[in-house]
């Protein structure tokens, strides 16, 4: 017979948990937050210190009536919720609901979903931590009054449906910053001179550095005249050889953003699919003979520490798979990335790092293994040694000018044997090696290229980058990015393009009202300040009534002046010249989470839509006679066919591109990768590399 009740918030939680724990408990799920603010009002008494009025939230009256008769069997109720603001919040509202005195020793928390950290757990119960409450209350109500207030406002204004929010707002802010500085960007042209120079057996390049002694940058056809002249038609000199040892260190292990990052370089994942198969994996895994298992730490943290006895398993994993050599001198200790962090959980790792990717691929999806992985080869490459690489800088004469060659060899691959962080730019570590030289030796070159360049704009944002610029400004927690990117692009604020972030007419609109009659909550400084008032109420160090009210004394005046003076403002169609062919009625664009699109103006009688087609310039392969046109899935993703669809049934996933193949005649395609553009044949191994200038703006 059970004499406990343990809730928590998931069935695959409960699942695991109810495994480790035996038949003396009984394990239930919430299925999440039991209560919340009414969705029909704004549920907040102002005039009485921000008195929340919390209803039974809908289609949750049988799960509570289910808890309700599970605990009249027992003699103890546990509240096994999540670490965090929300997982304290769920627990105080059962505590509530299931006559839970704040006295009693009810909570219990766990980092991983492991037996031994869930047993260790039920052994040190605790209080309901009413600061953790009061900060997640405040947000809670803090988001309320900004959306309740401010939405019907802009319904009004401008047109239904709209929101806005202190997060969401602030990232639709980024993205069109980012869109007008793109627009205001003026390019500016620059050179490089590279020389292939014969060292014996080995040719090698080396650019541009100098004249005279100063670098002079070059911005014209003339300066590169100007070197060129001053070269003059001599040999190359070695000048001086530089030899040194340099050390790459490892990254921390992952918190929230940083694997939201890299899961979306390297896995392609959005930002809402990372956060769900990283849940899957800390809730538990069957893995067989073992049992279910939760694989990962818990996932919602912005702290990179780790615990002695992850990082001492770490440690004697590393000696025996690679060796003492790949060990540090001494444990590798991470300090906060930013003031705001909190450093209640550890970093995100696996529950064991004894359970390697390769062991667990039979049990997991393909999308599983391919995060775990990710989050294994973090965590191991963290705690491993630095990796050293010899480096030689040669610089070389030519009459008045100085060239330069770069060159570096893997000396020891210490972390970098198993894990390496991926950039924004795509580079890679790869080895450049140079002849050896000693000074005075002279050399022939080969040839000359200048070559014409032209800055380019600063990149539009993708998920990762959006997510980094919104962590390093403070703005948002671990738990708010991921739903913070779906909400833009479901209110129609910004659309994505080939995967970056483009603002929408209706959210440019919607940033200038805020911008005019809300300039606080699109206020980087001040944001961040909110968040960091709230970790305030976290840690007992603020009370998060006075926390609301001085917030809201200033916002109710903006209020009250933007109910007055917002103007009406009434958003017109664009008319297209395409007529609908079910109605006669113009087509007019519309904008949709992946872009524009024709729709009916005729809507809501006639709702017949249809996607832009952008002819690309290329005739179809397969029919000889139709145009090959850009056309997008039902999820967003571009492909594309040939416009006598379905007549013909070409398609591609890849760009085709209007050239054929020197080789075999064939279709060439275009191919994107993080480094850089080729175009390649669809039929033999025939390659050429691009050069794209802009080739940069893609690589995440």
């Amino acid at each position: 017979m059970a004499d406990s009740l343990v809730i928590v918030e998931s069935p695959a939680k409960a699942k695991t948990i109810g495994k480790y724990l035996g038949s003396k408990f009984i394990v239930k799920a919430s299925m999440g937050h039991i209560r919340d603010l009414p969705k029909s009002q704004i549920g907040v008494e102002v005039d009485r210190n921000f008195e929340p009025k919390y209803i039974t939230i809908r289609g949750k009256g049988s799960i509570l009536k289910e808890l309700k008769d599970a605990s009249k069997k027992v003699k103890k109720i546990y509240l096994a919720a999540d670490p965090d603001r929300e997982g304290e919040a769920i627990a105080w509202h059962l505590a509530h609901y299931l006559d839970v005195g704040p006295e009693e020793l009810c909570r219990v928390v766990f980092n991983e979903i492991t037996k031994d950290a869930v047993k260790d757990a039920f052994k040190t119960p605790r209080r309901i931590n009413q600061d953790l409450v009061n900060a997640q209350q405040a947000r809670r109500i803090l988001d309320r009054l900004v959306g309740y207030k401010i939405s019907p406002l802009l319904w009004k204004k401008v047109k239904k449906g709209l929101s806005a929010g202190r997060v969401q707002s602030v990232a639709v802010k980024l993205i069109q910053d980012r869109e007008n500085e793109i627009k205001a960007f003026e390019p500016e042209e620059y050179w490089s001179i590279t020389v292939v120079l014969d060292a014996g057996k080995t040719l090698f390049e080396a650019k541009y550095h100098s004249i005279n002694g100063e670098k002079k940058e070059l911005h014209s056809q003339e300066d590169v005249d100007l070197i060129l002249a001053a070269m003059g038609s001599e040999a190359f000199t070695v000048k001086e050889v530089k030899e040194k040892e340099r050390q790459r260190n490892p990254s921390p292990p992952f918190i929230t953003s940083s694997m939201q990052q890299e899961a979306a370089r390297k896995l392609n994942f959005r930002a809402s699919k990372t956060m769900s198969v990283a849940q899957q994996l800390y809730e538990g895994i069957d893995l067989g003979k073992e049992g279910t298992v939760g694989l990962i730490t818990y996932m919602r943290t912005d702290s990179t520490r780790i615990s002695p006895v992850a990082q001492e398993e770490a440690k004697d994993f590393i000696f025996t798979k690679y060796g003492p050599a790949f060990y540090p001198e001494t444990p590798r200790q991470y300090t906060k990335k930013n003031a705001n962090a909190q450093d209640a959980h550890e970093g995100i790792r696996p529950t064991s790092v004894l359970r390697e990717p390769d062991q667990m691929k039979a049990f997991l999806s393909k999308d599983q293994y391919r995060l775990y992985k990710l989050v294994w080869d973090r965590f191991v490459a963290s705690q491993m040694a630095s990796a050293v690489l010899d480096t030689m800088t040669i610089d070389l004469t030519a009459g008045e000018t100085v060239f330069r060659a770069n060159g570096s060899k893997m000396k020891f691959a210490g972390f970098m044997k198993v894990y390496v962080e991926s950039n924004d730019d795509g580079t890679t570590e790869e080895d450049k090696l140079l002849p050896p030289l000693t000074k005075g030796d002279s050399l022939q070159k080969q040839s000359v290229d200048p070559k014409q360049h032209f800055t380019q704009p600063p990149p539009r944002y993708t998920e990762a980058r959006l997510v980094r610029a919104l962590e390093e400004m403070g703005i948002g927690r671990p738990s708010t990015y991921a739903p913070t990117l779906e909400t833009i692009q479901k209110r129609g604020y910004v659309a994505i393009e080939e995967k970056k972030f483009v603002p929408t007419e209706l959210g440019e609109l919607v940033i200038q009202l805020m911008q005019e009659f809300f300039p606080e909550i699109l206020d980087i400084e001040f944001t961040a300040h909110m968040e960091e008032e709230l970790d305030f109420v976290e840690e007992g160090k603020e009370d998060w009534v006075r926390v609301l009210d001085t917030f809201y004394t200033s916002f109710e005046k903006r209020l009250i002046f933007a109910e007055e003076e917002m103007k009406e403002i009434e958003i017109q169609d664009e008319i297209s010249d395409e007529i609908c062919e079910k109605c006669g009625k113009h087509l007019v664009y519309k904008m949709g989470r992946f872009g524009k699109f024709l729709a009916c103006s005729g809507f809501p009688d006639c709702r017949n839509t249809k996607p832009i087609i952008k002819d690309i310039g290329v005739t179809c392969p397969t029919c000889l006679t139709g145009k090959i046109v850009e056309r997008r899935s039902k999820k967003g993703r571009v492909f594309y066919g040939c416009d006598q669809y379905p007549t013909c049934d070409f398609v591609s996933w890849d760009k085709p591109v209007n050239k054929p193949c020197p080789v075999c005649s064939s279709m060439m395609i275009e191919k994107r990768s993080k480094n850089g553009v080729n175009i390649q044949c669809t039929q033999c191994d025939h390659k050429e590399e691009v050069n794209d200038d802009n080739s940069d703006d893609m690589k995440d």
